[in-house]
């Protein structure tokens, strides 16, 4: 399946697009677009203008995929409020590794294109997706 977002990846998108290929589409093929009349009619939009996989209420996108697919493991929560603060920055969540996230992803969107970002930030995710579930699993923070 294919799916569109704007270009100039940051947290938010880049943490979706991890998302969906890890939980919800292994194949999945991310287009970037300028804006919502440039999205292909065979992709799902995500993270812009008027898409129903976007920002609502006080959600960022991640938690919004989150909702709409009924994904409740309590890791992709975690990573959720990191995603929330460093894209948002409005202290919903206690997430002290925002403002590291959002450094790096700021970082890597100036020295590379999104599908780039994309490829690099997957491993990263998994890694913290590893990480969290220990911490989950150990009921504190992994050794």
């Amino acid at each position: 399946m294919r799916w569109a977002t704007r270009a100039g990846v940051h947290i938010d998108r880049s943490a979706c697009a991890w998302l969906i290929v890890r939980h919800l589409d292994p194949q999945a093929q991310f287009v970037f677009v300028s804006g919502p009349d440039e999205v292909p009619d065979d992709a799902t939009a995500f993270d812009m203008r008027g898409a129903e996989l976007g920002h609502h209420g006080s959600d960022c996108t991640f938690e919004t995929i989150l909702r709409r697919y009924d994904l409740a493991d309590p890791v992709l929560w975690r990573i959720a409020a990191i995603v929330h603060e460093a894209d948002l920055e409005d202290d919903h969540y206690d997430a002290p590794e925002a403002a590291g996230f959002d450094l790096i992803l700021r970082a890597l969107a100036l020295a590379h294109t999104d599908k780039e970002v994309l490829s690099m930030t997957a491993p990263i995710f998994d890694a913290v997706y590893g990480y969290i579930r220990r911490s989950v699993i150990a009921g504190g923070t992994p050794a």
